[in-house]
C-alpha cells in the first residue's frame, strides 16, 4: 500500500510539474511583444528577403505602368478593361459550385454575356464622341459607327433581353436556387465593377491628370506605409492586418499629403497630363490648360514684419 501511495504521489507530482512547465512559456515575452501577439515587420527575421522580393516586383510594376502612361490614354483604358476581366473572373468564381455547374453546361457563358453587354453599354455612352472623332476621316466607317452609336441603347437592350430569355430557358429543377443566386450575384458584380471603372475611364479621357494623380498617391501611400513600418513599426494598428503599425500609418499619411502638393504641381505643368483626349489616337496633345492648371500668385507682404523689405510671394498650380 505504501508503495502504491508513493507511486501515485510521484505520478501526480510529475503531472503537476508537467502542467506547470507547459504554462511557463506563455509567461515569457521576447522583444517586448507577447508570444501570442502579432509579429511586426520590424521584428521579422526574413524581412530583408521579403523586402528584396517586394522591391523587385514594385520596380517592374511601376515601370510597366509608366510605359502605359507614355503610350497614352487608349492603352490605359485597355489596362482598365483587362483588370475588369480579371476582377469579374475572381468574383464569378467566388460562389461557384462545381457540383451544380456539371448539371448546367454552358451556364457560365451567360455571366460573360451580361458582362460584355454591360461593357458595351457603359463604354458606348462614355466614349461615343471619341470613337466618332477617330473614324471621321473615313466616310463609310463614319456612317457605320454613327449608326451603331445611334442605336446603341436598343442594341444593349436587345442583348440584355436575349440574356434574360437564355436564363429562363436554362432553368432546371433542383437547381433553381443556385441559378437565381448566380443571376443576382452576376448583376451585383456588374454594378460593382462598372460603376467605378466607368468614371475612371471618363476621367482618363478628360485628362490623364485626374487618373494618374490618385493612382500615384495610392502607390506612394502603400510604399511609404511599408517602409515606415519596416524600419520604425512598433505599435500594432488593427487585428485585421497584424503587421500594420501606427508608425507606418502616420508616416504614410504625412508622405502622401506632401506628395500630393508636389505631384499636382509637376503634373499640372504638362499638357500630356492635363489636356483632354477627344479621339482614340495616341498622338501628342496640345491645348490651352484650364484655370485650374494655371499658377496663381499670393503675396504675403502685409503679414510680414517691418524689417522684411521685399515682398514674400509664392505660387500654386
Amino acid at each position: 500500500m505504501e508503495k502504491e501511495l508513493s507511486s501515485s504521489s510521484d505520478v501526480s507530482a510529475s503531472h503537476v510539474g508537467r502542467v506547470r512547465n507547459r504554462r511557463r512559456p506563455n509567461e515569457v515575452t521576447t522583444d517586448g511583444n507577447r508570444t501570442n501577439g502579432p509579429t511586426l515587420l520590424v521584428s521579422d527575421r526574413n524581412k530583408y528577403k521579403s523586402m528584396l522580393i517586394r522591391t523587385y516586383s514594385t520596380v517592374w510594376m511601376i515601370g510597366g505602368f509608366a510605359f502605359l502612361v507614355y503610350m497614352g490614354h487608349l492603352y490605359i483604358w485597355a489596362m482598365v478593361v483587362v483588370i475588369q476581366i480579371f476582377m469579374a473572373t475572381e468574383l464569378f468564381n467566388l460562389l461557384r459550385k462545381s457540383s451544380e455547374e456539371k448539371q448546367l453546361p454552358g451556364f457560365r457563358l451567360l455571366n460573360w454575356h451580361f458582362f460584355f453587354t454591360a461593357m458595351l453599354f457603359t463604354y458606348g455612352r462614355f466614349l461615343s464622341r471619341e470613337l466618332v472623332n477617330t473614324v471621321s476621316s473615313d466616310h463609310l466607317l463614319y456612317k457605320l459607327v454613327s449608326g451603331l452609336i445611334k442605336y446603341q441603347m436598343f442594341i444593349c437592350y436587345f442583348l440584355y433581353i436575349s440574356g434574360f430569355v437564355w436564363f429562363i430557358l436554362t432553368l432546371k429543377k433542383k437547381t433553381y436556387k443556385y441559378q437565381f443566386k448566380q443571376y443576382a450575384w452576376t448583376h451585383m458584380i456588374l454594378l460593382t465593377v462598372f460603376a467605378q471603372s466607368s468614371f475612371t475611364v471618363a476621367n482618363i479621357f478628360e485628362g490623364m491628370f485626374w487618373f494618374l494623380l490618385p493612382a500615384s498617391l495610392i502607390v506612394i501611400n502603400d510604399i511609404a506605409a511599408y517602409l515606415f513600418g519596416f524600419f520604425l513599426g512598433r505599435t500594432p494598428l488593427i487585428k485585421l492586418s497584424p503587421k500594420k503599425t501606427w508608425e507606418g500609418f502616420i508616416g504614410a499619411s504625412v508622405t502622401t499629403i506632401i506628395s500630393a502638393f508636389l505631384l499636382a504641381n509637376v503634373m499640372g505643368r504638362s499638357q500630356w497630363f492635363t489636356c483632354p483626349r477627344k479621339d482614340l489616337s495616341t498622338g501628342w496633345l496640345q491645348c490651352d490648360p484650364g484655370p485650374m492648371f494655371k499658377p496663381e500668385h499670393y503675396y504675403l507682404g502685409d503679414w510680414a514684419p517691418h524689417w522684411v523689405r521685399r515682398k514674400i510671394s509664392f505660387s500654386i498650380c
